[in-house]
């Protein structure tokens, strides 16, 4: 009996080419199976046992842009969507670490034991421009079919739900905090006799800028998304701009009582980049970081020069825990409860826009240190 091939989660064995053949011959032109099948809207596909596709619908192939299901046979589903993951283990989509917490792999072994299962996945996939992010319903239902186990997948796209989820998050949550903070302020200038008004004025002027700044991060994620977004490149004084995100993040309610520390260039160097989306960028790492830090510690920020390139970093004293990690830039994924999850994933989407990555390590004992490459672009 042949050595299993190795993986980190889900069985890397694949059917035979003949085997193949033989499945998809039972969902051929003009079985009545497959008349069925194609009359589903959603995204489908019949799996193997060994999770590979015998068979698409119309749907499925036009969605990915292949000219025809034959292009989809044997491959697994992530595979076939283009997903990251399978390019990072040889045995491809569900070997990875990371597919541990894919929803997709895990309804799909669900179906292939005899179970209907329903799960969100989130697939993150590369197109020409960067990459794109997907937001899926996935339901998996067990089919046997002449003496051979199959499951029935079936996929719809919930992007624009999980969008509108976080929007009404933002704006009936985050934003109505703030514009409720602001009639606060605005009813103790009317009610009282303030000595002291110009503090009061000041705090006025602090929380509408936050509404802006919010309005106008989303506003920023969307064109990104739609690939409409044209970085505005100029000259960026590297140790001045990060002293202003250090100071503004001073500010925040996340930095009481936490030690911000910046740890600049040895002499102040010139970063060709976009500073709108750079400073959103690198804003987002060290509220995220204070937010993750207990009071009485110390998040740092640093910056070293790599070549023509710059290296920001921002460390924690906190970890991420380990099923979290594969899923840190995926869009809707967050520690913090539904209908979050844009911060991380929006670092890693403007990043591309400037020609850089962002990566993190996260290990006890140590901390969690987010670090973003940046190289100079040209102006224009």
């Amino acid at each position: 009996m042949p050595e299993p091939l190795p993986t980190r989660f889900a069985p890397a064995e694949r059917a035979s080419g003949a085997d193949l053949r033989r499945q998809a011959a039972y969902f051929s032109e003009t079985s009545l199976p497959r008349q069925l099948l194609e009359r589903v809207p959603s995204l489908l596909a019949i799996l193997n046992a060994q999770r590979q596709i015998v068979f698409a619908n119309r749907a499925l192939f036009e969605a990915i842009g292949v000219d025809g299901e034959k292009a989809l046979l044997g491959l697994r589903p992530g595979e076939a969507l283009g997903c990251l993951r399978p390019t990072e283990e040889d045995g491809g989509c569900g070997t990875g670490e990371g597919c541990s917490t894919c929803g997709a792999v895990l309804a799909i072994l669900a179906g292939l034991t005899g179970r209907d299962e329903t799960r969100e996945c989130r697939i993150t996939r590369r197109i020409p421009n960067g990459f794109e992010a997907l937001d899926l319903r996935i339901f998996v239902s067990p089919l046997h079919f002449s003496g051979e186990e199959f499951a029935v997948f079936a996929a719809s796209d919930i992007s624009d739900e999980k969008r509108r989820r976080a929007l009404e998050h933002i704006f009936f949550h985050d934003l109505l905090n703030v514009v409720g903070s602001i009639r606060g302020f605005a009813e103790l200038l009317t009610s009282y006799d303030l000595e002291d008004k110009e503090e009061v004025f000041f705090q006025i002027h602090a929380a509408a800028g936050q509404v802006i700044d919010e309005i106008q991060a989303q506003r920023t994620l969307l064109a990104a998304e739609n690939r409409e977004l044209r970085p505005r490149i100029e000259p960026v004084a590297v140790n001045l701009f990060l002293e202003q995100i250090v100071a503004t993040c001073r500010g925040q309610e996340s930095a009481r009582d936490r030690l911000l520390v910046l740890r600049p260039l040895d002499a102040e160097a010139l970063l060709h980049s976009d500073r709108a989306l750079l400073g959103r960028i690198l804003g987002n790492m060290v509220k995220n970081a204070l937010e993750a830090t207990p009071r009485g510690e110390t998040v740092t920020v640093a910056v070293d020069r790599q070549g023509e390139a710059f290296a920001f970093a921002v460390h924690n004293p906190g970890t991420i825990p380990p099923e979290n990690r594969h899923q840190i830039f995926q869009r809707s994924f967050s520690t913090r409860g539904s209908g979050r999850g844009l911060g991380t994933y929006s670092m890693k989407l403007l990043s591309g826009y400037l020609g850089g990555e962002i990566s993190f390590t996260s290990l006890p004992g140590e901390g969690t240190t987010f670090r973003a490459v940046y190289p100079s672009l040209r102006e224009g």
